[in-house]
């Protein structure tokens, strides 16, 4: 499979809960890095527990993957009952045929405040 077929794949893995099948993706001495939440989860198990124990009402829309050779980025949106809708942007590597690794910029539209000094400069989306 594609590197990127591999990452669309893992994302209609995670939106199925089918967490066996997302376990096969992934490398098993896979690492991936929130930087937003200053954390690292090294390991197939624990990439796929944390992502399986997180509280239900989530879905997954996949919003683009680009690939260039075994880098792929992928932009999602997560919108979930509870907590409101996130915006992830994956930085993936994929060795094998399997995600080795990756860093995800996990935040919510808004989060981050325009400062008053940009207001003649921008548009809100």
């Amino acid at each position: 499979m594609e590197p990127s077929m591999i990452v669309q794949e893992f994302w209609d893995r995670m939106q199925a809960r089918d967490w066996r099948g997302l376990g096969a993706l992934l490398a098993e001495d896979v690492v991936v890095e929130w930087p937003v939440s200053a954390e690292r989860i090294v390991g197939r198990e624990n990439f796929v527990r944390v992502n399986a124990e997180y509280p239900e009402g989530w879905s997954i829309h996949v919003m683009r993957v680009v690939a260039d050779g075994d880098t792929v980025v992928s932009e999602v949106e997560v919108p979930h009952r509870a907590t409101g809708v996130h915006r992830v942007v994956s930085l993936w590597t994929v060795r094998d045929g399997r995600i080795a690794g990756g860093r995800e910029y996990w935040t919510q539209p808004g989060a981050d405040p325009s400062p008053q000094w940009r207001a003649a400069y921008v548009q809100r989306l």
